[in-house]
């Protein structure tokens, strides 16, 4: 309920935020004044509005978005020694990445996994899962905190929106070029925009959407790659590959992911289940980081 809410009122912030951006720029029609051309610079104006509003206010929610589909508890007052232990050794390595102290917190899920985000480094959220903190021992534990710091240092997050934004930007604009081709070449319908060409730019919206997304994932698996090697910097290197090797033992015996998939990307591991394609998956194997840390 809580995510269907939260979805409603992003879309709805998007439509208004877009609304008003393009009306302050001056932009009420993809058409040239004739009625018969596309005003391309229009149109690009109008694809990155909608585009970036997005990928943008994500970001700007994404704390919210993450705390209320995981389920996190922030610790604000440590109630034992774990939570004391989880809250004393961030603080240290966030101290370490030159970062702000992120807010910490414990979702309830029984597979190993952790995640960062936030919309800027010194305004960050990190969360660990309870089965992480049950099963890990405290160098592993530290060494998946500082992978998932390394995601903040980095500025993972912003970048990755960026990344969104000119992905969802040239899908919209591409996918509205095609369908205008077809409605006057294919279709020739000479005047406004026919039905023909709202059909054609939804399916070429999803189409493109689909192609335009292994490009994310293709980033989303480099910076698992980049958070690795700034944990081993933090943690140690020996910890970091413990820590992957733990989550390794734990896929293999399939040991189900809780997390919620809108927050998959954002997890030290991805879980057990494999995608069909590598070009869709948003972390690389473990087997692969694992060989990347040792002779790296």
């Amino acid at each position: 309920m809580y995510r269907i809410g939260l979805f409603l009122a992003t879309n709805l912030a998007i439509i208004v935020i877009a609304s008003i951006s393009l009306r302050l720029l001056g932009v009420e029609s993809i058409l040239a004044d004739n009625g018969m051309d596309l005003d391309l610079k229009a149109l690009l104006i109008f694809c990155a509005v909608f585009g970036f509003s997005g990928s943008l206010i994500s970001l700007l929610l994404s704390k919210f978005i993450a705390k209320m589909s995981s389920r996190t508890q922030i610790i604000k007052e440590p109630q034992n020694a774990q939570e004391r232990w989880l809250l004393t050794t961030v603080a240290e390595l966030a101290k370490k990445a030159n970062i702000g102290m992120p807010e910490v917190g414990i979702f309830p899920a029984q597979q190993s996994n952790a995640f960062a985000t936030g919309w800027n480094r010194n305004n960050a959220l990190v969360a660990v899962s309870a089965g992480l903190l049950e099963r890990f021992s405290k160098d592993e534990a530290k060494a998946v905190l500082a992978h998932e710091i390394g995601h903040v240092a980095n500025g993972d997050m912003i970048t990755l929106a960026l990344v969104q934004g000119v992905v969802n930007t040239f899908v919209m604009f591409a996918a509205r070029v095609i369908g205008f081709f077809v409605d006057r070449v294919v279709l020739k319908n000479q005047r406004g925009l026919g039905l023909g060409y709202w059909i054609t730019t939804i399916v070429a919206e999803i189409c493109l959407g689909i192609l335009a997304s292994t490009i994310v994932m293709w980033f989303s698996r480099q910076r698992e790659f980049r958070a690795d090697k700034a944990g081993a910097q933090l943690a140690g290197r020996s910890a970091m590959i413990g820590a992957l090797q733990k989550l390794q033992a734990e896929t293999q015996a399939h040991v189900p992911n809780q997390m919620p998939d809108t927050m998959t990307a954002f997890g030290i591991s991805s879980g057990w289940k494999r995608k069909k394609s590598r070009l869709f998956m948003t972390h690389p194997p473990l087997e692969e980081r694992i060989e990347a840390l040792k002779y790296g």
